[in-house]
């Protein structure tokens, strides 16, 4: 009787199984990897617009009635960034970019840059988020 060499059938389908297993799992961490890498990217955004906002005002004395590329504050930020797709916000999936309002009358002495983040990043929990000239809140 002659031996043979090679792998059962049980033998491929458990190792078969453990690489699907593996590869589920490699799949729900790089997502939530990039979940938190565009929150990331959109708390950074933020803080730059709001740097740009604030030399504009220095400059100024008051902050421009709108924030877009080559606008008001093209001087101080060449291109406006804008949020990453998709949005993850599961709060308010509604709310997709970043919104930027002025408070009052010109002189605008105040602002408001609205956000959201799909989750907690940075100290800043997930949902919609207000950042003004007092910071991020």
């Amino acid at each position: 009787m002659r031996k043979q060499k090679g792998f059962t059938l049980i033998e491929l389908l458990v190792v078969i199984a453990i690489i699907g297993l593996l590869s589920t799992l490699a799949v729900v961490a790089l997502n939530n990897a990039r979940m938190k890498s565009r929150d990331a990217r959109r708390i950074s955004d933020i803080k730059q617009i709001q740097t740009a906002l604030e030399l504009y005002y220095n400059d100024n004395n008051g902050y421009p009635a709108t924030v877009t590329s080559g606008g008001a504050i093209g001087t101080y930020m060449a291109v406006v960034p804008s949020s990453p797709p998709p949005s993850d916000c599961s709060t308010a999936p509604s709310v997709t970019t970043y919104t930027y309002a002025v408070v009052g009358s010109s002189p605008y002495t105040s602002y408001n840059l609205s956000y959201c983040l799909g989750g907690n990043t940075g100290g800043v929990t997930l949902g919609v988020h207000t950042a003004t000239p007092s910071g991020i809140q």
